[in-house]
């Protein structure tokens, strides 16, 4: 990615953060990245298309996170772990997207709107069927609904966006470890806590304290 296409991005963010999708100019973005309205064409066809590449960015790494757990894990114990932890971080790591992402979401094009709508509907699938993996070769509860509980563990970590700090008491890695460990404990059958600990990818950091 060139550098005039990141800052224009990033300018944009943070313009359409304060002032909303409407009450920012193409003439706006140029005159805050120092650019022309033909290096703003360069990379963008339209304004339109910059606020899809906004939501696009995090959508594709949660995505491609996602794919990679599937491929580097055969086990679905820790295939779930790493999608759980990477999209957490999603949180951390494009912030600025994702808010901008549910404030302005609506004006998106139609077209815009399907493929972003095409990505979220395969991470879904995906952690679903990670789900499902389990529960059929028995390493998951096999009496949760596969609907509710998907939805449950998407729901949780998408609220994330409306509490998260940068500075709060908590880093996104120690979030990471406590949500990874909510979902095994209610995904995995009882287990003593030795047991238990010789599944995870790495003991939470609320643990060494006990």
């Amino acid at each position: 990615m060139s550098d005039l296409r990141e800052k224009i991005i990033q300018t944009s963010l943070e313009l359409f953060d304060r002032h909303g999708f409407h009450g920012v100019t193409v003439k706006q973005i140029v005159q805050e990245t120092n650019t022309s309205k033909g290096g703003f064409y360069h990379h963008f066809q339209s304004k339109d298309e910059l606020l899809f590449v906004i939501h696009d960015t995090f959508i594709t790494y949660v995505l491609k996170e996602a794919q990679a757990a599937n491929v580097t894990h055969s086990s679905p114990i820790p295939k779930v772990q790493a999608i759980i932890q990477s999209f957490v971080q999603v949180f951390d790591l494009y912030k600025p997207h994702i808010s901008v992402f549910y404030q302005e979401s609506l004006y998106l094009k139609p077209a815009y709107e399907e493929e972003i709508k095409g990505k979220r509907d395969k991470f879904k699938r995906m952690v679903f069927n990670v789900i499902e993996e389990g529960q059929k070769t028995g390493h998951f509860r096999r009496e949760l609904p596969l609907e509710i509980t998907g939805m449950a563990i998407l729901g949780m970590v998408n609220w994330i966006y409306k509490w998260y700090r940068r500075d709060g008491t908590y880093t996104i890695d120690q979030i990471a470890e406590v949500f990874t460990d909510l979902v095994l404990h209610f995904l995995l059958p009882g287990k003593e806590d030795s047991e238990y600990f010789r599944h995870m990818l790495k003991v939470p950091f609320f643990y060494e304290s006990e």
